[in-house]
């Protein structure tokens, strides 16, 4: 019966109204038949015995009115009366042989065959009787027609209507027995009827119930599963056991099923997920948060910083400026004290004759061993503001101060040997000579030193430009961290909403029950965020007070906040 179940419920219910129509066919043809009998019966009833038994008494009524003619013919008296009797007699005897045609057409029965011979000759008798008696009566022989009327023709039509009697109880026994066929088909025929009746009822309605129940149960289970899903229950088991319409709605109910097992399962795992990482990302926006704060700060005490090295920088431009302006008078000066010395180196031959002058000539040098050894003392203390730069400028300027004191030296020596200054003359000369090319040697040193001089200023006027530039990235990146500090908290606002839509979510999904099909892992538990305090550069001062921040925004209320909300981290 698989084959069965497996139909479409318009052949199903086909099939049962053939079988039901099949069955009150079969009834319908079994009542035909057994109506066919009574009515065969009756038909011979009708068409066999009853014209038998019919003609058979016309018959005997024929052969009456003969006897009854004959008598006439023995009372009548004159030839009219004869031959009107007689005239009467033959057609009488005219429709009795018709009458015996006819019979001997409706003659069925075997016993009927067997004794109309008999009637055949015993009426052949009986008219040839008649017509002796006819015969004497026509003569007026009254007393001997009676006496053959009352005599052999009396026995002769006895004996006829005795033969004629048993063909009608022949006929009446056969209609007798017709009628007994037929009541007795008819009886058989109501019986079985009403049993066959009884039997396709009993087969309507049980084929009923059960086309019912077949296609009742399983829409029934769907009404049951969709109820369940309706409810969240998603645990049943649907199982299609045809593949009918039916089966089909089950098979789409259990695809439905898994569908949505595996959707809310995902949907579950997903609201987990993302309260996870929601969770994760507030944390995470948090540490941000302070972080950023951290930054600003640390942003103001650099910006801080960078207005005290900008104001240092500065103070150094100038005094590059005014170094190099003194390094400018010392080239000068050391241009001017090598003149006086290729002066005096021209003089010297003029020593011997006027060593008064000597002492003049050296004070002068000592004056300007003196002014050497003052610009070499100050070239030093711009050599030490300078700092590494200046370290070249430094070591000229000891070299400068080494030689002015050596020319002090010598100048006092010259004044101590001036005495022996004409003998020493020459000795003089050369150290002149030599005091010379040391001066040129400083003139050069002192040039170098006003190039150096001046390279440091332009390096200082640079870094002074530098310096105000990053000052002011600095105080924009101030006011960017701020900005950032503000929209990480709005991006924290935003991560606890939708943290609270997910806990939401994970509540509206949490109706559905789920078998262990639909078994879900656990989400990652949240990753520990990392405190990260920022290290303050050693020796920075704050110069303002802390950032404010801004006042961070409530939770989301809306979707057109949260895009607004990501437009800013979008920025950000």
């Amino acid at each position: 019966m698989k084959w069965f179940y497996d139909l479409k419920i318009s052949r199903k219910l086909i099939s049962v109204f053939f079988i039901v129509v099949a069955l009150e066919a079969a009834l319908g043809a079994f009542a035909i038949r057994e109506l066919g009998r009574v009515n065969q019966a009756s038909t011979e009833i009708a068409t066999n015995w009853l014209p038998s038994i019919r003609t058979l008494s016309q018959l005997k009524l024929s052969l009456a009115r003969i006897r009854s003619f004959e008598l006439q013919h023995i009372l009548a008296s004159t030839p009219q009366e004869f031959e009107e009797i007689e005239r009467n007699a033959d057609k009488q005897i005219a429709a009795l042989a018709k009458q015996q045609r006819d019979y001997q057409i409706q003659i069925s029965e075997p016993e009927e065959k067997v004794l109309f011979p008999d009637v055949e000759k015993a009426l052949a008798v009986f008219l040839s009787e008649h017509k002796k008696i006819l015969d004497v009566s026509r003569t007026n022989k009254n007393e001997d027609a009676r006496t053959m009327l009352k005599g052999e023709s009396t026995k002769v039509y006895r004996s006829l209507l005795d033969q004629v009697e048993k063909l009608v109880e022949v006929n009446e026994k056969g209609a007798e027995k017709s009628s007994t066929d037929a009541d007795a088909t008819y009886a058989s025929a109501r019986m079985w009827i009403i049993a066959m009746l009884l039997i396709c009822m009993a087969a309507a309605m049980t084929l009923a119930i059960w086309i019912s129940r077949v296609i009742s149960r399983p829409l029934t289970e769907a009404v049951g599963v969709a109820q369940r899903v309706a409810g969240g229950d998603l645990t049943g088991t649907i199982r299609a056991e045809s593949k009918d319409e039916t089966g089909q709605l089950l098979e789409a109910l259990r695809g439905m099923n898994d569908n949505l097992l595996k959707i809310v399962g995902e949907v579950r795992t997903g609201t987990d997920t993302i309260a996870t990482a929601s969770n994760e990302i507030a944390s995470g926006n948090m540490d941000l948060s302070s972080r950023t704060e951290q930054q600003a700060g640390s942003l103001e005490e650099t910006a801080s910083a960078m207005e005290e090295l900008t104001s240092t920088v500065k103070q150094n431009a100038d005094n590059a400026r005014q170094a190099n302006q003194l390094a400018v008078t010392a080239s000068e000066v050391a241009v001017a004290g090598g003149n006086v010395v290729g002066q005096v180196v021209d003089t010297m031959g003029s020593i011997n004759d006027s060593s008064k002058k000597i002492v003049d000539i050296i004070g002068v040098i000592d004056g300007i061993a003196f002014q050497t050894n003052i610009l070499a003392l100050n070239a030093a203390v711009e050599a030490a503001r300078a700092g590494e730069q200046g370290r070249g400028f430094a070591v000229v300027a000891s070299e400068v101060r080494s030689l002015a004191q050596r020319s002090a030296a010598a100048a006092k020596e010259i004044k101590i040997l001036i005495d022996d200054s004409v003998s020493k003359v020459d000795i003089g000369s050369k150290l002149v000579e030599q005091a010379g090319s040391t001066m040129e040697e400083v003139v050069n040193s002192v040039r170098r030193v006003t190039d150096i001089v001046s390279e440091i200023t332009a390096a200082s006027h640079e870094q002074s430009q530098g310096i105000e530039q990053i000052n002011l990235a600095i105080t924009q990146m101030d006011e960017v961290t701020q900005q950032n500090a503000a929209l990480v908290e709005q991006a924290a606002a935003a991560a606890q909403s939708m943290q609270e839509q997910a806990g939401r979510l994970s509540e509206v999904v949490s109706v559905f029950k789920l078998d262990e099909r639909a078994a879900l892992s656990k989400p990652a538990a949240p990753k520990r965020t990392i405190d990260i305090t920022p290290v303050r550069a050693p020796g920075l001062k704050s110069a303002k007070p802390a950032v404010m921040r801004k006042e961070a925004r409530p939770a989301l209320k809306s979707p057109t906040a949260a895009n607004d909300e990501t437009g800013s981290w979008e920025q950000f």
